[in-house]
């Protein structure tokens, strides 16, 4: 009892800590949510600011709250800032529309939401007419043609850049920056460069002169990461200081850690949360032979059959192929359980449910402020009504394979890294349309990570597969209703 007591405190020493250092860098902000037309705007500033204005746009299957740092660290800086939804993500309601394979469909939509915000901010008391744009991954290709197209944009910062519309002279200021571990991406602003005869981490041209250039890579960062980097938000405030000629100060919003701090301590805590529940039997456990043939022969077999058949049903990319994919590798694997008289029982749903609870309101709470939107709006309720079945059998049948959470820890990882591959499997049959697909390998991984460490002990201690996975299905399926972009082409 005593080990559970401290490890709650822990816990929560980590939560409390860990929002107050997500806390710190917004004091002394006026923070202003609004609307530009049907686009959700975000826009921080000092009281009384009167600077140039910083438009700030995320990436594919993100939100104006994964560019936090970003925004904190130049509205502290004195910049009047925004941030906004674009259209299909976050709580914008409206889809993004248009040929996702040409330039002149999605892609001039979204430049000019992009202009339509920038109009907006422009009419804020304080702001000068003078405009920067910060884009990152999807982003950083419309900002750069907005940039180039926009004459009153004079600063464009690109995070894990990809644009063809990038030349040995246009845009004429440009930051690209990276994450040292971003290969491809590193290696396309290397060249970028080397055509104007220069390296990264070298500066050609000065900012606010004409032309300039340079690029970064952020050490020990990534994709994602690269959105936390105190070295890339250094970067980013000096290159623009630079520009607008200004002499900015102070710390930079290093985010990234305390919210892996709140997140662990929520995670920890359901650990001793789950010691109140009732203690259960130990579910059914497969032969050797039964869970080799139960991890594997659905992991391989769900991309083989959907393959066959047209699966685009759903308003929201890949979302359509991952909800069926999801409910035919559950099915398939509860049908083997079946025949092998391994069906789960009925008992401790209720515990799927407060488990379920626990992790949209405690975990997605900090979700939703600090990381990424959680919340849906109407328009997403009925895909999300459409996922939340596939996803529940798919975490009961992975429920299932780990045994409420008691398998050995090898079997643990066969399962889980078996419905990895599935995933990869689904890619590489049809790379085309389901390469987004590959940007929710890692999130499923950081879910197992999380939810299924928290599913895993309330699994462990009813003995319930139904209260392991009820749970973390329902957590996933709302997870994937929010997060993927809503698409309808017709529009």
């Amino acid at each position: 009892m005593k080990r559970h007591a401290l490890t709650a405190i822990l816990a929560l020493v980590c939560v409390v800590a860990g929002l107050f250092l997500l806390e710190r860098p917004r004091s002394g902000l006026d923070i202003t949510h609004t609307a530009v037309g049907t686009t959700p705007v975000t826009v921080m500033q000092r009281p009384g600011a009167e600077a140039p204005v910083v438009i700030i746009a995320h990436g594919f299957a993100g939100s104006r709250q994964l560019m936090a740092a970003y925004q904190l660290t130049l509205a502290q800086a004195g910049y009047i800032t925004a941030s906004f939804d674009l259209e299909g993500h976050g709580r914008n309601p409206v889809p993004m529309s248009g040929d996702v394979t040409s330039v002149d469909g999605t892609t001039q939509l979204l430049m000019a939401e992009i202009g339509r915000v920038t109009d907006a901010m422009l009419d804020l008391p304080g702001a000068e007419p003078r405009v920067a744009l910060v884009g990152h991954s999807m982003a950083s290709d419309i900002i750069i043609r907005q940039g180039i197209s926009d004459d009153r944009v004079e600063a464009i910062v690109g995070i894990s850049v990809f644009s063809e519309a990038v030349t040995e002279d246009q845009p004429q200021n440009l930051l690209l920056l990276n994450g040292a571990w971003e290969g491809m991406l590193r290696e396309e602003a290397r060249r970028v460069m080397a055509e104007i005869g220069a390296e990264e981490g070298q500066t050609v041209g000065t900012p606010g002169e004409g032309f300039a250039r340079r690029a970064v890579a952020a050490p020990r960062v990534e994709h994602v990461s690269v959105l936390y980097s105190p070295v890339a938000l250094r970067e980013t405030r000096a290159w623009l200081d630079e520009t607008f000629d200004r002499d900015s100060a102070g710390p930079v919003a290093a985010i990234g850690w305390p919210i892996l701090l709140t997140l662990f301590g929520i995670v920890l805590l359901a650990r001793p949360l789950a010691r109140l529940l009732p203690v259960g039997h130990a579910p059914w456990s497969p032969t050797r032979g039964q869970f080799w043939a139960l991890a594997v022969v659905p992991a391989v077999v769900t991309p083989l059959v959907l393959a066959l058949f047209e699966t685009q049903v759903l308003p929201v990319l890949v979302a359509d192929y991952l909800a069926l994919h999801l409910a035919l590798y559950g099915a398939l694997v509860l049908i083997g359980a079946a025949w092998a008289k391994g069906f789960p029982a009925r008992s401790g749903w209720i515990w799927g449910f407060a488990l379920a609870a626990y992790g949209l309101l405690a975990f997605g709470g900090v979700m939703d402020r600090y990381v990424a939107s959680f919340v849906p709006v109407a328009g997403r309720l009925p895909v999300m009504a459409l996922i939340l079945p596939g996803a529940v059998l798919a975490m009961i049948a992975d429920a299932v394979l780990l045994e409420a959470g008691r398998a050995a820890l090898w079997r643990r990882w066969v399962a889980r890294l078996a419905f990895l591959v599935s995933l990869g499997i689904a890619v590489a049959l049809d790379f085309e349309r389901l390469f987004f697909l590959i940007i929710i390998l890692p999130v499923i991984g950081l879910f197992y990570a999380s939810f299924g460490l928290m599913g895993g002990w309330v699994g462990r201690r009813t003995g319930s597969v139904l209260a392991m996975g009820l749970g973390l299905g329902l957590v996933l399926g709302w997870a994937l209703g929010v997060s993927f972009p809503m698409f309808d082409p017709s529009l």
